[in-house]
């Protein structure tokens, strides 16, 4: 949602001159095997790699560019700290068994993440503009305004319904579970007192509802009969942020976790005072104090298997590295399927691979500049819906806006703003396949496409601010990400629909390769790849590991 290395086609122009200690470049793997090796450092490979790590395997994480974090990476142009991916957070410095899965991860790893805390974005929609306030009462106030008293009394009803049922949502700690019958122990026995209270607490008409999390989000709006128009569009947004699909493709489970972390009292939304660099990091930090190793600049040809087992990678300088106990993909499974030979991959396999549908890809536009004359009350993040009608899924309708200095000194020049816009998960592939990076066509398309994101930052930033006063102007296309992320098509990953398909687990048809990542349970986002990260990890150990683990930080 993605250093330059990962958004623009110069490769060595706008690489990071400064790059952190702890992600300096290496191209070579001075040790030739590990336990595990990990291909790919977005977040869920480091909490894969991190906790491993932690657990006392000797774990090589490895890494196609010069600096990590796969799509949740940063970059630095002339001071300007921008991020690449995700931008929205909550539940960072959450600590407890209700905590956020990457949270929980870097407890585990003893790494603290300093954040800057917020609570509201700027909205901009068809109906007018307004600060839209997390928490449970301060949304009333638009909804009352923008959307009539009708609205008011159905989102009532919605949080009425919703938020008991997170108690159930959130009784199992996401550090507990793992892929195998081991999770009878490590989950199911541990915290079922726990949750058998936390049915007993919703009553039976509570307990019944809580039967439909692994549905559908849409099936309960329709059973608490919400019609109001702003209200099931409005769901319809926060379910495309979350998840890249609307709420008749959501789990209910997801939805239910973020209106827990959004709509309670006391809740906030955090920003990492390094933006999503420090997440890196801090993953970095916990996978090297711990023994584990990273290698950047390491791209991996191939996954090398023998005698039907994976028992390592072929890096494309040639050098063959050993997995004495498993490999694990942090690719998306399209990618990670053509790393491997063909002849041993099952047709179920890569058929099923081939037919699950993707989400759209991204338009990326990130600016730096001047903030003299730009208003002192700008917030962080803000989105513009232009056409309710046409749905939050269809492409350059809408977009999100973060201005992570208005929070965060360190991310830009003093006196200086940085600014990242994109549009989610909705930009065709389709426009911008076969051209040529350096053709005039591709070129012009670029500037047709990303005009929506410039009237947007132009609404939200207010006359003041003037395009030809930026010292930053760099325009990312899908052909980016699917070049530089090593995303098939430049996807945001796949379109499964809750209640038709769900995410594949985290085992593969080729015994000792597993994958993590959101193309797997439980899906997209940065939770839920933390989750996935987490689950390949504690599946790699015993049980009596992870109980440990678990006992260790007072889960």
């Amino acid at each position: 949602m993605m250093t330059v290395v990962g958004l623009y086609p110069n490769l060595v122009r706008y690489r990071n001159p400064n790059p952190r200690k702890s992600v300096v470049a290496r191209n070579t793997v001075s040790k030739v095997e590990a336990d595990v090796v990990v291909i790919g450092s977005g977040i869920g490979g480091l909490c894969c790699g991190a906790l491993l790590a932690r657990y006392k395997e000797d774990v090589l994480v490895l890494e196609s560019h010069d600096v990590a974090g796969g799509a949740a990476h940063s970059f630095d142009i002339k001071g300007y700290k921008f991020d690449s991916g995700p931008s929205l957070f909550s539940g960072l410095q959450s600590r407890g068994p209700q905590a956020n899965p990457l949270a929980q991860v870097l407890d585990v790893l003893g790494e603290s993440l300093p954040c800057a805390t917020y609570d509201s974005w700027m909205v901009y929609i068809p109906e007018g503009e307004f600060l839209s306030r997390i928490g449970p009462t301060e949304f009333f106030k638009d909804l009352d305004k923008y959307a009539g008293s009708n609205a008011v009394q159905e989102w009532q009803k919605l949080l009425d319904a919703v938020l008991p049922l997170s108690t159930a949502a959130m009784a199992l700690p996401p550090l507990s579970i793992r892929g195998d019958l081991g999770v009878l122990s490590t989950a199911a026995a541990r915290y079922a007192p726990s949750l058998l209270k936390s049915f007993m607490q919703m009553g039976p008409r509570g307990a019944l509802a809580a039967t439909k999390l692994l549905r559908p989000f849409s099936e309960i709006l329709d059973d608490l009969q919400l019609k109001d128009p702003f209200i099931r569009n409005w769901i319809d947004l926060l379910s495309f942020l979350l998840a890249g699909v609307k709420t008749n493709g959501v789990l209910s489970a997801e939805m239910v976790y973020m209106f827990a972390e959004w709509y309670k009292p006391g809740c906030c939304l955090e920003y990492p005072l390094d933006g999503s660099a420090g997440i890196v990091d801090a993953l970095v930090r916990g996978l090297e104090k711990f023994g584990g190793r990273i290698s950047l600049q390491s791209h991996v040809e191939k996954i090398v298997v023998e005698n039907d087992r994976a028992i390592g990678v072929k890096l494309r300088s040639g050098q063959f590295i050993r997995a004495k106990k498993a490999v694990v993909s942090n690719a998306s499974m399209w990618n990670t399927l053509k790393l491997l030979p063909k002849e041993v991959v099952p047709k179920s396999y890569s058929d099923r691979i081939n037919s699950t549908p993707q989400c759209e890809s991204f338009m990326h536009l990130h600016l730096g500049f001047d903030a003299e004359g730009i208003r002192d009350d700008l917030g962080i993040h803000h989105i513009v819906v232009n056409d309710w009608e046409r749905g939050v899924d269809a492409d350059q309708n809408v977009v999100l806006i973060s201005v992570p200095s208005v929070l965060s000194p360190n991310v830009a020049p003093p006196g200086k703003h940085v600014l990242h816009a994109y549009m989610p998960g909705t930009e065709p592939f389709e426009l911008w396949e076969g051209l040529d990076r350096r053709s005039a066509e591709y070129i012009n398309l670029k500037a047709e496409r990303s005009e929506v994101m410039w009237k947007a930052v132009e609404r939200a930033l207010g006359p003041s601010f003037r395009r030809e006063k930026c010292e930053v102007k760099l325009v990312g296309s899908p052909r980016t990400h699917e070049r530089f992320l090593r995303r098939n098509r430049g996807t945001y990953g796949p379109a499964v629909q809750a209640g038709k398909d769900s995410f594949p687990g985290h085992s593969t048809p080729i015994p000792h390769l597993y994958c993590c990542g959101d193309s797997t349970f439980p899906g997209i986002g940065v939770p839920a790849v933390a989750a996935s990260g987490a689950i390949v990890a504690n599946s790699l150990v015993s049980v009596t590991q992870h109980s440990h683990l678990l006992d260790a930080i007072g889960i």
